[in-house]
Formats: C-alpha cells, sequence, structure tokens
C-alpha cells in the first residue's frame, strides 16, 4: 500500500513530485533508523533482568548492585533528559539520532570488556560492566523522546499517531526480545559473554544507518500544516510553558508514573516470580506476553486515534483497564501453580498498559501546542525516570527476607529468597490511584489540530479570494 503510494506521487506529479517522492522515502529510513536504534537500547537496558541470579553469581555481586544495571538508566535519564530535550528542539533530531546511536554502540562494546578473559580485570570487571550500562543510559533519552518529534515533522497528520506508535513500540520489542533472549542465551551463568555479545550487534547496526542514512533534521517538503507553519517556542519559553500547563502537568504525573511501573515491572519480574517457584524461562514468556500484547494494543489503537482523534477518551479507558489488570497479576503472583492466570493477567496488563504509551505522547503534543514535541514529551520522561527511581527503591526495601523457601527457583545462595507479596500490591494501588486521579481531573483542547484545522481553513480562504478575483 505504502509502495503504491510512493509511485502515485511520481505518477500524479511527474517530475514536480520528486520532492515529495524523497520525503516518503526519507521518512521511512528514518523511521528504520529510531525503531532499531529505539530496540537496541531497550535491549542493552534489560539485559540482566531476566537472568539476575545468574549475573550475581557471574560477577560475585548481590542482586541489589545487579538492579542497579537497570536502575542507573532511571537515575541518568533525569538530569540528561533536559538535555535531550534542548537537542531536540534546538539542535534538531538528525544530531540526537546520531548521538544516541553512537553512545548506544560506545556503550555496548565497553560492556564487553567485563568478560573478556584476557584484559584479566579480576574485581573491576563489573565496573566496565557499569560503565558500559551508564554511556548506554546516556543514549535512551535521545532516543525516547524522538518519535513525536519524527512524526511531526516527517509525517502527514493523518499518519502521525501510527509513525509515533511503530518509533515509541519499538522500545518495548527491544524488552520483548531481552527477556525472550536473556534466559535463552544463559541456561547457566558461564554464557554470560555470548549475551554481551549478541547484543552488541544490533547496537552496532543501528549505529551505521543512522549515520549512514540520515541527511536532513527537517523534510524537503513539509507534510502538514504544523510542519508547515512550525512556531514551536524557544526551549526555556516552551518549558516555563509546560509548568504553568495544569493539563500538562496532570498527564505528566499520571503517565510518567505509568512509565516508572512499567519499568520496575519488567526489571522486577524475574525476582517477583522465582520466589513462588516459576522458573527464568516462565518469567520471560511473561514479559514476553506483557510485551507483544502491548505492541498488539498499541497498534489497534494507534490506527484506531488516527481515525477518529479520541485521544483522551481512548486513554481514560485504556488507563481503568490496565490498572485492573495489575490488581489481578498482583493476586496471582503471589500464589504458586498459577502459570495461565499469570499468562493471562501479564498479558492483559501489557495490552492495555503499553497501548496508552503511543497516545499519551501525542496527546502530550496536542495539550501543549505550540511547545516543542522534544520539549513537551521530554519532560514526561524525566517524570517519569524520578518516579520510576523512587519506586524501584520503595519496592525493593518493603521486600522481606525469608531464611528458606523450598519452592524457590532463585539463585541466591545463604542469602535465601525474597518476598515480595507487599511490593506487588503496593504497585498495583498506586496504579489504580493514578488511573482514578487521571480520570477525574484531565480535561484539554486538542490545541495542534484546532491550529492545523484554522490554517486549513484559511488556505482555502485566500484559495477562494484569488479564483473571484477578476484577471487585471
Amino acid at each position: 500500500m505504502e509502495s503504491a503510494e510512493a509511485a502515485g506521487l511520481l505518477r500524479e506529479h511527474g517530475p514536480g513530485g520528486l520532492p515529495r517522492f524523497r520525503t516518503y522515502r526519507r521518512r521511512w529510513v528514518l523511521l528504520a533508523a529510531v525503531c532499531l536504534l529505539n530496540c537496541s537500547n531497550a535491549m542493552v537496558w534489560l539485559t540482566f533482568a531476566p537472568v539476575a541470579d545468574k549475573t550475581a553469581a557471574y560477577f560475585h555481586i548481590s542482586l541489589e548492585v545487579v538492579n542497579w544495571l537497570s536502575t542507573v538508566y532511571l537515575l541518568i535519564s533525569i538530569p540528561f533528559g533536559v538535555v535531550a530535550t534542548w537537542v531536540l528542539d534546538s539542535v534538531g533530531l538528525r544530531c540526537a539520532v546520531i548521538l544516541s546511536a553512537w553512545l548506544n554502540m560506545t556503550g555496548s562494546i565497553i560492556r564487553m570488556f567485563s568478560v573478556l578473559k584476557f584484559l584479566s580485570l579480576g574485581s573491576q570487571s563489573y565496573w566496565y560492566l557499569f560503565i558500559g550500562q551508564c554511556i548506554c543510559a546516556l543514549a535512551q533519552p535521545l532516543i525516547i523522546f524522538s518519535p513525536t518529534k519524527l512524526a511531526a515533522l516527517w509525517f502527514p497528520d493523518h499518519q502521525r499517531a501510527t509513525a509515533n506508535m511503530m518509533a515509541s513500540m519499538s522500545n518495548p520489542l527491544g524488552v520483548l526480545i531481552a527477556n525472550l533472549l536473556s534466559p535463552a542465551l544463559v541456561p547457566e551463568g558461564k554464557h554470560i559473554p555470548l549475551m554481551l555479545g549478541v547484543y552488541t550487534v544490533p547496537a552496532v547496526t543501528a549505529c551505521a544507518l543512522a549515520t549512514v542514512g540520515i541527511h536532513e533534521k527537517v523534510p524537503p517538503t513539509p507534510p502538514s500544516a504544523s510542519a508547515t507553519y512550525s512556531t514551536s517556542q524557544p526551549f526555556l519559553t516552551g518549558l516555563k510553558m509546560l509548568l504553568r500547563n495544569k493539563p500538562y502537568i496532570i498527564l505528566a504525573v499520571c503517565f510518567g508514573g505509568g512509565i516508572g511501573m512499567f519499568t520496575c515491572f519488567s526489571a522486577l519480574l524475574e525476582q517477583i516470580l522465582c520466589e513462588k517457584g516459576y522458573s527464568n524461562e516462565f518469567a520471560g514468556l511473561n514479559g514476553a506476553l506483557f510485551t507483544v500484547c502491548g505492541l498488539l494494543g498499541a497498534l489497534l489503537l494507534g490506527l484506531y486515534v488516527d481515525r477518529t482523534r479520541n485521544f483522551i477518551e481512548s486513554t481514560k479507558i485504556f488507563f481503568c483497564l490496565s490498572s485492573l489488570a495489575s490488581i489481578m497479576f498482583a493476586v496471582t503472583s503471589r500464589f504458586r501453580h498459577q502459570a495461565i492466570t499469570l499468562a493471562i493477567s501479564s498479558s492483559l496488563f501489557g495490552f492495555f498498559g503499553f497501548a496508552i504509551y503511543p497516545i499519551a505522547m501525542e496527546l502530550a503534543v496536542e495539550c501543549s501546542y505550540p511547545v516543542g514535541e522534544g520539549t513537551s514529551t521530554g519532560l514526561i520522561f524525566v517524570a517519569s525516570q524520578i518516579e520510576g527511581v523512587i519506586l524501584m527503591i520503595l519496592l525493593q526495601a518493603l521486600t522481606v527476607r525469608v531464611a528458606e523457601v523450598p519452592s524457590s527457583t532463585c539463585t541466591l545462595g545463604q542469602d535465601g529468597s525474597l518476598d515480595w507479596t507487599a511490593p506487588v500490591l503496593v504497585l498495583a494501588g498506586l496504579c489504580s490511584a493514578m488511573a482514578c486521579f487521571y480520570v477525574i481531573f484531565f480535561h484539554t483542547d486538542y490545541k495542534r489540530l484546532h491550529a492545523e484545522r484554522n490554517r486549513g481553513d484559511l488556505v482555502k480562504a485566500e484559495d477562494t479570494a484569488t479564483a473571484d478575483t477578476p484577471d487585471a
């Protein structure tokens, strides 16, 4: 269908349609680079979460230290997220994507140093792993903030939500791959070097595609009225406007919290389930179902919103349903031999929860227009990282160490197992509270759509006036 559209541009416009065809072709190259990079960065982020116990044994560290390999992404993204918003809205999309690609590749390669035997790093090997994670974490805000900017600059208004969905959901696709691939690659701790090598390949590929394939920071032919008449405010001005925008603040707090909860769920899933006797492979399967169903939900909801523009109604309904699914998972995960129910609850949690993310990012732009897309989505991401760090620390603090649990499949040595009953119930309660708060208090106008409609009416009026003017 898309190739037919491209051919139609050339048939309809002849040589004059060539700039539009080039825009069409380059937008999909750029989208592919952003998707691959987003996926690779997510894989790096959650490399160790599905095999946390084996990682702890291999590097002779505690589980809490392994969790910091995921938590460091949240911490670094808080201050660097502000820098990333400035880079996107002031320097441009091309610079942001290429910079994040090089950071992601460099960090992935440095991680490999921790497992190279000929370097004889000994007790220092973990620090190379940690430094590599930190460098990859610098890339995360740049690429996470890019989808709304990419959709606004390069895609027409009837494709924006779908393009944003594809670029945004490549991040949970990376989470899915990590949940499936890490347990498969690491049946024993000695296979961790192989896992790190495999995860380096997409990082290098994404860097090559971004560096070679992206040539312009804006398309030669703007695809929409808002892209043609861009009125994005300067970075500091836009930041001040956001902080005075009540609907935006509510959106940032609620969906920032939602993203933080999904981050904690993905990072801690293996540890939550192993204490009740579920294997790493089953935890990986649950993470995969969580993500696959989320991708399906995002696809369906993105197509629906592109047709109807029902941003607010869709997010409110799906937020409430995801909170119900989180309660189902919290209760079910505290019992043994509930594999089918756990798989269903994880699937529903992902389907309703993940589907909201790209729509919420588009809604952030709609309620904050004419603030730059990088700034409006970036501030939500920074809020999510702050809330995610608080949640990670809180949830781990609420765990109770149990001396001996015969059914546990956690590899913890003499330290025993951790009981996650209180943390998962708190997580479900917070998700429900934020859903209720969002449904009750969030209301806004679609400012960008209204501006585009007004510009379209103005252009039509000018064309009509020109046609009615008699020749001199």
